[in-house]
């Protein structure tokens, strides 16, 4: 039996060629992408996924390099896929899908040098990587929408509760000496990518069971959207006490900062009790 370890030591200048091919062929989409990870601020996070994902791959390694490799010609296929999916996207200049080819090809390589076994083992990093992708305008566009007036709604319910005199119409936020408006940062998108990616890497970290972890993952949905709401609602008293400058500038960057933190804590506590009820269930 050839395990991974062994082919390894046999080919391993030859297979370093492969990373070296694709990172030659995707270097200007590469440029791109972290050029998009530099300057927008909804993915800065992709500078670490590829970091995370290579963390998976050496923290499985004694039981990865162990495993059978049975070359699967099935990897051509998803090669090939991957180039008509690059080719078709090139030629509409689209990005989106551009990028993604790259970890279609990197998919197929890994199937057809190493076959099904390995595969397995690395379908977590090699999935996680999606996550560095940004998703295309019209799509964040189409999910920010529809969140911000989500949002805007419920931050004017709260803010009526607690006795405060405002109206709203659509993502536009009304006081009676000031106007306030919902933008796409407090509509939770923003920190949903993030949280997203956070939530994957602690489920594979911590929980065992596929239902605890897909449940930790849908969590960061909530509380994305609950923790914005809560900016949303303290900026508001903010800029009706002491006016505009209160809602921008240092205030506002630092909301976004604290309600991140907020979710992250809301997320470990979900991790935290999720992992309790596995430690129950086994016992």
């Amino acid at each position: 039996m050839t395990t991974l370890r062994d082919t390894l030591d046999r080919y391993g200048w030859w297979l370093l060629a492969v990373p070296l091919v694709l990172g030659a062929a995707y270097a200007p989409v590469l440029q791109r992408l972290v050029a998009n990870w530099y300057l927008d601020d909804n993915y800065s996070h992709g500078f670490l996924i590829p970091i995370i994902a290579g963390w998976f791959v050496w923290r499985d390694w004694d039981n990865l390099k162990e495993v059978e490799v049975k070359p699967s010609s099935w990897g051509l296929l998803v090669i090939l896929l991957g180039l008509v999916q690059f080719a078709f996207a090139w030629l509409a200049t689209e990005l989106f899908n551009m990028r993604l080819s790259l970890i279609v090809v990197l998919a197929g390589c890994v199937l057809y040098l190493f076959g099904v076994g390995v595969f397995k083992r690395l379908r977590l990093p090699i999935g996680y990587l999606v996550l560095m992708v940004p998703l295309p305008y019209i799509i964040y566009d189409a999910l920010a929408f529809p969140l911000k007036l989500f949002v805007a709604k419920v931050s004017v319910g709260v803010l009526k509760l607690m006795g405060y005199a405002v109206w709203r119409e659509g993502n536009i936020i009304a006081f009676p000496n000031i106007v306030l408006e919902v933008a796409d940062a407090c509509s939770g998108l923003r920190s949903l990518v993030s949280l997203i990616a956070l939530a994957v890497t602690l489920a594979f970290l911590t929980l065992k069971s596929p239902w605890t972890r897909l449940l930790l993952v849908i969590s960061a949905i909530p509380f994305a959207v609950l923790t914005n709401i809560i900016r949303v609602v303290a900026t508001g008293q903010l800029a009706h006490h002491y006016g505009q400058a209160a809602a921008e500038g240092f205030f506002h960057e630092f909301a976004g900062l604290a309600v991140f933190c907020m979710a992250m804590f809301f997320l470990g506590g979900t991790c935290f009790l999720l992992r309790l009820w596995e430690k129950r269930h086994e016992a």
